[in-house]
């Protein structure tokens, strides 16, 4: 590449940050490319976490969740998003594998994490008020990649207006 198509390739992307409205960013530019609907993120001590995602975002899409599914790869899940911060109780009836869930309040911060729900179990696990989101990975993931309460999640369907760790 001549030092013309370097200084051209510099100057295109120059103009590109330019042309971007005052209130974004450099960075938030870039943390927006990242910031996808099937993908979410969530920030724990020193690094985060991504898993492609299925959306649960209407109440037919909710009451199914990950019911009847026989396996789920490991860097995916399900994110539950409510309309309005609620009570978010679930339980495993015609679930076959085992689930963590990490329920998040409406600025995307973990809020509970119950670990290894077991499969086709009735019993209610109960995430508490003030929940908006829920993510679904599988039992025993939460624990090995760290996620506790106070974790942060990114996601487009969190308001970035309020939301702890924007897109």
């Amino acid at each position: 590449m001549t030092w013309a198509a370097g200084a051209g390739i510099g100057l295109a992307l120059l103009v590109g940050l330019a042309a971007l409205p005052p209130s974004i960013t450099p960075q938030r530019a870039a943390a927006q490319e990242h910031c996808a609907a099937d993908a979410i993120e969530i920030r724990l001590p020193g690094r985060s976490a991504r898993f492609t995602v299925e959306l649960a975002d209407t109440n037919a899409k909710r009451a199914l969740g990950l019911m009847h599914r026989e396996e789920l790869a490991a860097d995916t899940g399900m994110l539950f998003v409510y309309p309005k911060p609620q009570r978010a109780v679930f339980w495993m009836e015609n679930t076959l594998i085992p689930l963590d869930m990490i329920f998040a309040d409406s600025r995307g911060v973990v809020q509970r994490v119950h670990a290894n729900a077991r499969p086709l179990d009735r019993t209610t696990i109960d995430g508490g008020p003030g929940i908006q989101f829920v993510l679904e990975i599988n039992g025993g993931l939460a624990a090995a990649q760290g996620i506790t309460p106070g974790a942060q999640m990114r996601h487009p369907s969190i308001a970035q207006d309020r939301a702890a760790w924007p897109c």
